[in-house]
């Protein structure tokens, strides 16, 4: 017997679509990083584990609201097609774009015409991190592909993660807080 609400539930199945989404997003994305720093990508390395953890983060807050409305987060996790870094890259914001295109608009309209300002919010943050992966990513394929020796995609690098919303940023001090869910920036954890 499902304890969620017949209200809630095309919103606790979008919900469990985007949490096993992010859970293989996490999955891949390390697996990713271990490709680019054997190809001696370190940057693009720096970056897939950024990545990853703004997916775990998106993951555990997407499985606390759907506790929450009274479902069970359950993921089945993909095995990992790893193969060069840019095809690494180019999977990855592929992947990026879709949520960012299609999936979470989709997932936030239903969520906002059912009023369940839990799961608005936890799109809209992973919304909004998905957003800076994918340029990101674009940046880091750019480079790979123009072939510039000194980019940053060859030195291992500093990003910064809201261990709130997954928000990722590729700049020390881009704010005093999170632009999307307000955390205070020296709370924000620091990925090479």
């Amino acid at each position: 017997m499902s304890l969620v609400a017949a209200e809630n539930t095309a919103t606790v199945q979008n919900l469990r679509t985007a949490f096993e989404g992010e859970s293989n997003a996490h999955a891949k994305y390390t697996a990713f990083a271990a490709k680019a720093d054997l190809e001696e990508f370190h940057g693009a390395a720096s970056l897939f584990r950024a990545a990853a953890r703004a997916e775990q983060i998106h993951s555990t807050n997407h499985a606390r609201v759907i506790r929450m409305l009274g479902g069970h987060a359950e993921a089945e996790i993909h095995p990992v097609e790893v193969k060069s870094t840019l095809e690494n890259l180019k999977a990855a914001l592929g992947g990026e774009q879709y949520e960012i295109d299609s999936m979470y608009p989709d997932f936030l309209e239903e969520a906002t015409a059912g009023k369940n300002t839990a799961a608005i919010r936890t799109f809209t943050g992973a919304l909004e991190a998905e957003k800076t992966h994918a340029r990101l990513y674009g940046e880091a394929i750019a480079l790979l592909v123009g072939g510039k020796k000194d980019a940053w995609i060859f030195a291992a690098r500093d990003f910064y993660v809201c261990p709130v919303c997954g928000y990722t940023s590729d700049t020390e001090e881009e704010h005093e807080r999170c632009p999307v869910c307000n955390c205070p920036w020296e709370k924000f954890e620091i990925i090479r």
